[in-house]
């Protein structure tokens, strides 16, 4: 587990830990309460694999908001935004009840107006699975 987020000082920063492990988030329990809330906030149904219940695809994806800021802090920037996503790749089913935790690695730092764009790759993995439940480029904005 990390014990704290990896904090990079400044655009500077940003652009010299390309290639770095951002580190691991700690476990947390995907309960059936919060998957009723998601599914009724959003429509959203998880299929069931082989009559168990499963996460939808959406809320894990979801968690990687929750998990980003646990993994990096970029400190001196004026702003920092979510600028979506590149690739999303879904892998094992995850079934309700699941603990789940995420780690990551800045994989790029392009320069756009005002700042820098990264992507970075977070993993979402199951307890006792050896098969990752998402992967997915995460893009964030830091403005100067």
């Amino acid at each position: 587990m990390t014990a704290a987020p990896t904090v990079l000082d400044g655009l500077d920063d940003v652009r010299a830990a390309v290639g770095r492990d951002l580190g691991t988030t700690a476990w947390i329990e995907v309960t059936v309460r919060s998957v009723e809330l998601f599914t009724r906030a959003t429509s959203a149904e998880g299929p069931r694999d082989g009559g168990i219940p499963v996460v939808p695809p959406e809320m894990v994806l979801a968690l990687t908001n929750l998990f980003l800021p646990q993994l990096v802090v970029v400190e001196g920037v004026s702003a920092g935004v979510n600028y979506g996503t590149e690739q999303v790749r879904y892998g094992a089913a995850l079934p309700v009840a699941s603990r789940v935790r995420a780690r990551a690695e800045l994989t790029a730092a392009d320069e756009v107006p005002g700042g820098v764009q990264t992507t970075i790759r977070i993993t979402v993995e199951a307890e006792g699975t050896a098969e990752a439940v998402c992967v997915v480029d995460s893009l964030s904005r830091w403005l100067a």
